[in-house]
């Protein structure tokens, strides 16, 4: 499908927002507008040739354009749900980055517009599009495995391992009051909801800080850029490091996951872990198991049958996700490709009239998201199970 005639606009010029840039030109996708901080959004600009830059994260002015059908947001998480609002109220698409917003109360708010709109609402849990979480999906859908017994996995990164690493995601006030969790824990939890076909409906949490005091610089830095420790001052933590969340799951949609119960360990002071999302799915007729950092992989485990290696694009891991990846096997797809595939759902789903299936997260399941998040916070504080 040729996807050439929508136009998009990206708010937000830090990592993930030349994520969205770069999976979008791939597709053929015309950006046509940036909006950001001044100096970065037009360096940004001039490096992709992007004709359109708002400066002072003048969003109200982008939305004003007649070049924009679709508007990405990749701001902090604190202006999700105001720039989402106004972006439908403005008559456009959106792909919103999670979180979808700080709270329920205000991700309710862009629910109901949303609902409201005709327009398509993404938010941008780009994780469902590996095309490993895809074929489990299947595996799981087709009963390949069986009944599911249960879910485990983690999420482990060390890009915060150190008092000196410092990010806005590290604030309350900017990111939410779940850090680790709410920032990679989340895609842990929508990535097995989307292959179980079933959401969570009880959390029991753990929330540590190892850090209860952390160094940061004077000025904003970009995520993963390095400072100077001399240049630092000390500020005390209000976001967690690390996480444990045992998670049980209603009905599924096809029956053969019902009432699942999942562990996952949640951290961002794992050293040597870079970008490890882990999902093992265990049923009474086998298991898969996969990790985002050998993303072209998966691990089929039997109990009667020699275990199998499946490599993506070839049998087995083919036909299943065979429109959600490009290259054959062993021409390795990963995180930018997900962004990519993820898009290309997106943008078929608006440039068919919304005639192709909707597997992306939409608004709702932002919402459901954050309620998560707010059950997790709740059962931490109390140390027992709460209702999602």
């Amino acid at each position: 499908m040729n996807l050439s005639h929508l136009r998009a606009g990206i708010i937000g010029t830090g990592f993930i927002g030349p994520v969205h840039l770069e999976a979008l030109k791939r597709l053929g996708v015309q950006v046509n507008a940036l909006c950001g901080s001044r100096d970065s959004a037009l360096a940004l600009a001039k490096k992709w040739g992007v004709p359109e830059v708002y400066g002072d994260y003048d969003y109200e002015a982008m939305y004003a354009s007649p070049n924009i059908d679709v508007v990405h947001i990749t701001s902090p998480n604190k202006a999700h749900v105001e720039q989402a609002l106004a972006a439908l109220a403005a008559g456009k698409h959106v792909v919103c980055e999670k979180p979808l917003g700080m709270n329920t109360a205000d991700t309710a708010r862009v629910v109901k517009a949303a609902s409201k709109s005709d327009r398509v609402f993404a938010v941008n849990y780009n994780c469902r599009f590996f095309p490993a979480v895809l074929q489990m999906r299947k595996l799981v859908e087709r009963g390949d495995l069986g009944k599911i017994i249960h879910v485990q996995g983690h999420f482990f990164q060390d890009w915060l391992l150190k008092e000196t690493d410092y990010n806005w995601r590290l604030l309350a006030s900017e990111g939410g009051k779940l850090r680790a969790v709410g920032d990679i824990g989340t895609h842990w939890m929508d990535a097995v909801s989307f292959v179980l076909g079933a959401k969570p409906d009880a959390v029991f949490a753990m929330l540590e800080t190892f850090h209860k005091t952390r160094k940061r610089p004077r000025g904003e830095v970009k995520t993963f850029a390095k400072t100077n420790p001399k240049d630092m001052v000390s500020y005390p933590v209000d976001t967690e490091d690390f996480a444990s969340v045992l998670l049980h799951f209603g009905k599924s949609a096809h029956g053969n996951a019902d009432g699942v119960h999942a562990n996952a360990s949640i951290s961002q002071v794992a050293a040597g872990w870079k970008c490890s999302l882990a999902i093992g799915i265990y049923g009474t007729e086998g298991s898969v198991r996969w990790d985002l950092q050998d993303p072209n992989v998966l691990h089929i485990g039997r109990r009667d049958k020699p275990n199998e290696i499946r490599q993506r694009s070839a049998p087995g891991f083919d036909k299943d996700i065979a429109h959600f990846s490009d290259y054959p096997g062993g021409h390795a797809e990963g995180f930018p490709d997900s962004h990519k595939m993820h898009y290309r759902a997106i943008y078929e789903h608006i440039a068919s009239g919304k005639r192709t299936p909707a597997i992306f997260a939409n608004a709702q399941d932002g919402h459901e998201e954050v309620r998560l998040c707010e059950a997790i916070l709740k059962s931490s504080a109390k140390r027992t199970w709460v209702r999602v």
